[in-house]
């Protein structure tokens, strides 16, 4: 296992980021616990939740599993979603950051979370608002760094210019989609982390599941898919079941088998190799799931395979003239 510096901070994470989105759903908490603790045991010292994950469930569990290695992992969780019935429930309002913490931290057992993501942008409350109670929680010790979801470019840009001319607590780093069939973030937002020092976490590497090559597009989902959610499914079917993602999957399978690698590992690990990115989140529902993803740590992908990915990228998605994209 490889790790990596998070941005300009001196926090280093594992090249390979644990997400627990399904646990408490989809995995018991029996099973979650030991993926969790096989994933330790590979060298992972990163695990990423969030309050929104089966309410409150995910952190909960995760928070029992890492129970005597709090010490030596990252714990990354995130605040903006919907977590109640009243008006103040949701978003990233002082008032709801504020309460937010202190349920993730109960939820979590701990004191202290390494990184709180600000998981979506809330364009009811200004950002000065939202930074002022993060920095007031990195000054408070509940919170090591502060991060960002979701945000566009233009967001996280001005993000960091009211930190800087503030003395606020920035945005160290930031989580977006990202894998073979969503690689728009290479035209602005990682240029802009690279230049200005900011950690990447990317989460769907493996599009949702479609990146595997086990999904047929004449057939309804598998139940056990996260297209067939109850609560994420349509959302995951509108992100990525597509025919021509289904197209560039029936390309990308083809060269991945030609060079003797599983469309699975192949994937992880073409998410893996870029420079930029600091850690690539993706879950797991059995240990023999986990044990196959963690093998495309050992993957380096050939310069002709990069460049025949770039190919299906270009069909997919044609460059033609854009400015300021």
């Amino acid at each position: 296992m490889q790790y990596k510096r998070l941005g300009s901070t001196g926090l280093k994470v594992s090249q390979v980021c644990l997400g627990t989105m399904t646990f408490g759903s989809q995995v018991d908490a029996a099973e979650a616990t030991n993926i969790i603790k096989a994933a330790l045991d590979a060298g992972v010292n990163f695990f990423d939740t969030a309050d929104q994950y089966v309410q409150g469930r995910s952190e909960q569990i995760v928070g029992q599993a890492l129970k005597g290695e709090r010490r030596s992992v990252v714990l990354a969780t995130k605040v903006a979603n919907r977590m109640g019935p009243t008006p103040n429930d949701i978003g990233l309002s002082r008032k709801h950051i504020m309460q937010a913490v202190e349920d993730s931290l109960r939820r979590l057992d701990t004191e202290y979370v390494d990184l709180y993501y600000a998981h979506l942008p809330d364009y009811d409350t200004t950002i000065e608002e939202t930074l002022r109670a993060m920095d007031d929680l990195v000054h408070q010790g509940k919170v090591r760094y502060v991060a960002c979801s979701n945000f566009r470019a233009w967001q996280l840009c001005r993000a960091l210019w009211v930190s800087d001319v503030n003395h606020l607590a920035r945005f160290d780093c930031i989580q977006s989609p990202y894998n073979l069939l969503t690689r728009d973030i290479e035209y602005e937002l990682l240029p802009l982390c690279e230049s200005e020092g900011v950690g990447v976490t990317v989460y769907n590497p493996l599009a949702g599941g479609l990146l595997t090559g086990k999904h047929d597009p004449n057939k309804p989902p598998p139940e056990d898919s996260r297209f067939a959610l109850e609560s994420l499914g349509q959302m995951y079917y509108e992100r990525y079941w597509s025919a021509s993602n289904f197209e560039a999957v029936a390309h990308l399978q083809e060269i991945a088998h030609a060079h003797g690698r599983s469309l699975t590992q192949f994937s992880l690990a073409w998410a893996l190799r870029s420079n930029v990115v600091t850690s690539t989140i993706f879950g797991a529902t059995s240990l023999k799931q986990l044990e196959e993803n963690l093998r495309a740590t050992e993957l380096t992908l050939l310069e002709d395979e990069l460049v025949a990915c770039d190919n299906v990228w270009r069909q997919l998605r044609p460059l033609r003239f854009f400015y300021g994209r």
